[in-house]
């Protein structure tokens, strides 16, 4: 039984370390299906299922420091890329609609939790708001309001199965539509679908066409985004709480956000490397709170993935109504959900099988639900919080 902090940590670094190099190097269509998000989870999981860490002051202490500090720095290295001034550009159609979207999966989350409270376990309306963030937003929008929320891990893990059962169908649907877009066009008599971002602002909307990172750069993103971490950590927790809600560390990722917006919009966006480390930072926090979970409460999964289509359900009816009483289209519809549900890995992949110039759209959409899905995540909290 391992007990000393250090050691847990080299533990978990080495284990993701492994995961992230069988996901990029493996020929098997596995972790196509299986993101390795959920085998880093469910190793972490495993290890302390059966004894591997102990319970002790030295590993709790590494447990909160790491996370505190990775969690802001990995929120200001994600929006770095989130350029508000491309995003209104964008056009009002898109926006309300995406609005829209996020609005209705908060109404499935709030339907599905007053039908079905009385078969979850403790404290699921956390997990609910946490996974809510993620379909509003993306997986990191997730473990920051399983921070905020102080979500159980137990609970958190099916929040974590619902990501990935229920977004995997999601996907798949919104891909299967796509050859009925002139027919459901038709059924909504939608007008032609507009293209408000140039096709040439790919390349310097994703980070793929910035150039390579090389020392500099990841020590630059390391060294400002941990030390503006510790900042905005160090004023969040010096204001007041508002409510069960707003705590010290909502004061945090408010500050945290505030600085990656700001940045985005200067040369800072420009250093190659920032996906990449935030993603470094996002695998090594869900080690860690896998690492304080255990697989005892598995058996009551099902509920939970009937609850995950069941949301959904309710998110697809509701955007069916909108899009014939406001007359959208297909490419509208389909984009905005899964640039809230699916985020910014599946989007641009949607919107580029409509048309290749419209793959923008899906960027700056999904990017858009990265800024805001943390948000929503705490106005679905707030709301179960009270039923």
């Amino acid at each position: 039984m391992i007990q000393d902090g250090v050691v847990y940590l080299s533990i978990l670094l080495a284990y993701v370390a492994l995961i992230a190099f069988a996901e990029q190097k493996s020929k098997s269509k596995l972790f196509k299906v299986v993101p390795g998000i959920i085998f880093i989870y469910v190793g972490g999981a495993l290890m302390q299922t059966f004894g591997v860490f102990g319970k002790t002051n030295s590993i709790d202490n590494t447990y909160n420091t790491v996370r505190n500090v990775l969690l802001p720095a990995m929120l200001i290295l994600m929006l770095l890329h989130c350029d508000l001034r491309k995003i209104i550009k964008m056009g009002p159609k898109i926006l309300l609609t995406f609005f829209a979207a996020s609005f209705t999966i908060i109404i499935g989350f709030t339907v599905t939790y007053l039908l079905l409270k009385e078969f979850y376990a403790k404290d699921t309306w956390k997990a609910f708001a946490a996974l809510s963030s993620s379909w509003t937003g993306g997986s990191a929008n997730m473990v920051i309001l399983q921070k905020i929320l102080d979500v159980p891990e137990n609970i958190f893990g099916y929040a974590l199965i619902m990501d990935t059962v229920n977004y995997s169908i999601w996907v798949m649907f919104m891909f299967w539509l796509v050859p009925f877009a002139d027919r459901f066009n038709r059924w909504t008599k939608a007008k032609a679908i507009e293209v408000p971002v140039a096709a040439d602002e790919v390349a310097t909307t994703t980070e793929n066409h910035q150039g390579k990172m090389g020392f500099t750069e990841l020590i630059i993103l390391l060294g400002f985004s941990i030390l503006l971490s510790t900042i905005c950590t160090e004023i969040g927790n010096a204001l007041p709480e508002l409510g069960a809600v707003f705590n010290g560390t909502t004061w945090t990722i408010v500050f945290a956000s505030v600085i990656g917006l700001l940045l985005a919009m200067t040369k800072a966006a420009k250093i190659p490397g920032a996906n990449d480390v935030s993603k470094v930072m996002l695998y090594v926090i869900i080690a860690l709170i896998a690492s304080k979970a255990d697989f005892s409460q598995l058996f009551q999964a099902p509920i939970y993935i009937i609850s995950g289509f069941l949301i959904l359900l309710i998110h697809a009816l509701l955007m069916l109504i909108i899009a014939k009483v406001c007359k959208l289209d297909l490419f509208t519809m389909g984009v905005t959900s899964l640039a809230n549900i699916g985020g910014v890995a599946s989007t641009p992949i949607l919107a580029g099988a409509y048309h290749q110039s419209l793959i923008p759209v899906g960027i700056l959409t999904a990017l858009l639900g990265n800024l805001l899905g943390t948000y929503y995540g705490l106005l679905t909290a707030r709301i179960l919080s009270s039923l």
